[in-house]
């Protein structure tokens, strides 16, 4: 079973118990969900009312978890620990998980050096571990650790939730795909019909040289016929004649 759909399980799960809990027990299912080991998009179950309710309320710290681990990186989480929970070690493996998916999300070849600075790791040992257990194993980021140049080559990562004003932006990105498609799409049928328009030309030059040939073919078998034909005078024959004018 793939991410993608081991995800939509897991998240309508959890928007189901979201839906119908209230206060410590909507907070109960926000810890659940981000210790969850499988679950890495977290927009629905924030949008859930339930869980927008806990906002000015004693729980709203489980709120401010849930957005961090729908939008936030290790390093939002250390940078606002005082106001945040304590994570579990569940917890703390998640955030960090999902601060790899944030970096593949620009870059394609992270740096050994950025991502041990990004997830608190101090040698390439333990990230290269890392990146194989946690990450490639669980199927949330495909690549190949190239230790020469240490760097991590990322060939595929799972998607985020989109972050506040981040919409806008993806819509210009999938435009500017759309219209760089469309010119190649151009391009293409342009050199095929040039293609096309070649092969039609080299058919009829074929055609051409082909007839050309039947026709000194022709030319040849008929002067070769006429000398075959023609009599030909042997010396005796030539002395007769000769004898002949002179009688």
């Amino acid at each position: 079973m793939d991410i993608e759909h081991r995800q939509a399980e897991h998240i309508d799960y959890f928007v189901k118990q979201a839906s119908i809990q209230k206060g410590v027990s909507v907070a109960n299912v926000v810890v659940e969900a981000t210790s969850h080991p499988s679950l890495f998009a977290f927009s629905e179950i924030l949008s859930v009312q339930n869980v927008l309710e806990l906002h000015g309320t004693e729980h709203s710290v489980y709120l401010d978890l849930l957005r961090l681990f729908a939008h936030g990186t290790w390093s939002d989480y250390k940078s606002n620990a005082s106001h945040l929970l304590q994570l579990v070690p569940d917890q703390i493996l998640k955030l960090k998980q999902l601060t790899v998916l944030t970096l593949a999300e620009t870059d394609k070849i992270l740096p050994y050096d950025v991502l041990m600075q990004e997830l608190d790791i101090t040698n390439v040992r333990e990230l290269e571990d890392f990146l194989i257990n946690e990450c490639m194993y669980v199927g949330i980021v495909r690549g190949k650790l190239d230790q020469l140049r240490r760097c991590f080559e990322v060939q595929f990562a799972a998607g985020r939730d989109l972050r506040p004003g981040q919409l806008g932006s993806m819509i210009q990105t999938l435009s500017n795909w759309l219209t760089t498609s469309d010119n190649l799409l151009i391009t293409i049928q342009e050199k095929i019909k040039w293609a096309d328009t070649m092969s039609e030309l080299d058919k009829k030059h074929r055609k051409e040289v082909e007839e050309r040939v039947d026709e000194i073919k022709k030319s040849l078998s008929l002067k070769k016929l006429h000398t075959v034909s023609r009599p030909t005078l042997t010396s005796e024959g030539m002395r007769r004649s000769f004898l002949n004018l002179v009688e």
